[in-house]
């Protein structure tokens, strides 16, 4: 029976530390996206495209020219929509970051009400992150191909996959929370 409750109590801190780790490769990836690269998600010597740098090929002085408001709104690309855009990319970061903290105090008190906590911080990420790239896409499309798109795209298309990833791992985890403390009592 004692090994039993070992094996559950072990299962239980490698899944902890699992989701901590993909909580933190989340991070990693989000501000190698945003801050490192500057939010571009093409980054060619012809073409810069980002959540702040919108910069096409000029033929005639050979070169890139950026745009800017107003000048971006006569290309299709509305204010609101990006400002909206670059609100949810940079506000899933954010609410990632806020991620690990309650997890750690839910682990260590075994409260339900931290770890719901930081479950509500990975289904916000996770949407403000979907819906900030989905509404950038769709203003800048016609410019991209996805044979452009560089690592700063791969890496926030790997942030959401994880973010979905680590939002189911964390809504079935509870359980195993339980069973942690059910093992820790049964051994006394």
């Amino acid at each position: 029976m004692k090994m039993i409750v070992l094996k559950s109590k072990r299962r239980s801190q490698l899944l902890f530390l699992g989701t901590m780790a993909l909580t933190i490769t989340v991070i990693c990836l989000l501000f190698f996206a945003l801050l490192w690269k500057a939010g571009n998600l093409v980054d060619l010597p012809n073409l810069r495209v980002g959540f702040y740098n919108f910069c096409l090929w000029h033929e005639g002085a050979g070169a890139l020219q950026c745009y800017q408001f107003p000048e971006l709104e006569a290309l299709g690309v509305p204010r609101v929509g990006l400002a909206l855009a670059r609100l949810g990319v940079y506000g899933a970061l954010v609410l990632t970051l806020f991620v690990p903290l309650p997890l750690l105090l839910a682990w260590c008190n075994n409260n339900e009400g931290e770890w719901q906590l930081a479950v509500g911080f990975l289904a916000t990420s996770s949407a403000l992150l979907a819906s900030g790239l989905g509404l950038f896409l769709t203003y800048t499309w016609k410019w991209l191909q996805l044979s452009l798109l560089g690592p700063g795209s791969l890496a926030l298309g790997a942030a959401q996959a994880l973010l979905i990833l680590l939002l189911v791992a964390t809504a079935v985890f509870p359980q195993r929370a339980e069973d942690r403390s059910w093992g820790a009592a049964s051994s006394v």
